[in-house]
C-alpha cells in the first residue's frame, strides 16, 4: 500500500472540512451571539506499513467552538438582551426541547408571547414563557439579573444556564446549540449580567477568517499536487514492470 496517496487523500478531505467551517463561520460573522468555530489538527495511527517500515499515522481534523464573548452593541430596542459573562439564554426549540443561545434579539409576537427572532419561545429559569398583557399601559422591562416585569408585575426571569464544558454543545445553526447529553445538566448563571437595549456581537473576525481560507486553500492544493504526483508514480511504476511504453 501506497501510504503518502493515503495520507495526501487524508489531508485533502481535513482541510475540505476546515475550508467548510471557515466558510460556515464568515455566514455567522453578522449574527449576534454567534461563536467561531475552530479547528486544529492531529496524528493518528492508521496501521502497519506491509513493506516493514513500521506504523504510519494520517491527519485528523478536530473541531470546537470557541465561547469567547463579542462585544456588546448598544440597540436602544428594549427587547434586545446581552449576557455580559458566561451562559446561554434558553429558548424552546420546535421539537419542545430547549436550546441555548447567546442571540439576544427578542421581541413580542402576535399572542403577546417573548420570543427570538425565529419564534421560538424565551424560557424563564423554571422553564416557563413569558408574556405581556395586552390591556396593560407598560412595556416589558427586562432588569440586569434577567427578571421581566411590566408595570409591578413580575413576568419571570429569563432562563440563564452555564455549562462547565460549554464546547460539548451540538451546533444546531443560526446561533443555537443543544445539550444531547442528558447526564450533563446545566446550571443557573450566577455571575452573569443581563444589559437590555444591546446585542452580542458575534466573535466572528471576518479578516482573520478570510485569511484563515486561503491558507486552507493552498494546504488542500498542495495536497492535490502530492497525490498528483505520487499517482503519477505508481502509473510510470506499473509501465515500466508491464514494460508498456
Amino acid at each position: 500500500m501506497d501510504v503518502s496517496l493515503y495520507s495526501a487523500a487524508a489531508a485533502m478531505n481535513a482541510t475540505e472540512r476546515w475550508q467548510d467551517m471557515v466558510a460556515e463561520n464568515l455566514s455567522m460573522a453578522g449574527v449576534p451571539g454567534a461563536h467561531a468555530h475552530g479547528m486544529s489538527f492531529s496524528a493518528m495511527q492508521a496501521g502497519q506499513d506491509a513493506l516493514g517500515g513500521g506504523s504510519f499515522v494520517m491527519p485528523v481534523a478536530n473541531t470546537a467552538t470557541d465561547f469567547t464573548q463579542g462585544e456588546l452593541k448598544t440597540t436602544d430596542n428594549p427587547m434586545d438582551c446581552a449576557l455580559q459573562g458566561p451562559g446561554f439564554f434558553t429558548v424552546k426549540m420546535e421539537d419542545n426541547s430547549t436550546g441555548y443561545t447567546r442571540d439576544g434579539e427578542f421581541k413580542i409576537d402576535k399572542t403577546g408571547q417573548l420570543v427570538n427572532k425565529k419564534d421560538l419561545p424565551v424560557l424563564t429559569e423554571n422553564g416557563g414563557t413569558i408574556r405581556s398583557d395586552p390591556n396593560s399601559k407598560s412595556i416589558l422591562k427586562i432588569s440586569d439579573d434577567g427578571t421581566v416585569s411590566q408595570g409591578a408585575e413580575i413576568k419571570g426571569k429569563l432562563g440563564i444556564m452555564v455549562f462547565a464544558k460549554p464546547q460539548n454543545l451540538v451546533p444546531k445553526g443560526g446561533g443555537i446549540y443543544a445539550n444531547n447529553n442528558p447526564d450533563v445538566l446545566p446550571a443557573p448563571a450566577t455571575d452573569t449580567q443581563v444589559h437590555a437595549g444591546s446585542v452580542e456581537n458575534s466573535n466572528v473576525l471576518p479578516t482573520m477568517a478570510m485569511t484563515t481560507m486561503m491558507l486552507a486553500m493552498r494546504m488542500f492544493e498542495s495536497n492535490q499536487k502530492v497525490l498528483s504526483m505520487q499517482s503519477d508514480r505508481m502509473s510510470k511504476a506499473i509501465n515500466d514492470l508491464s514494460g508498456t511504453n
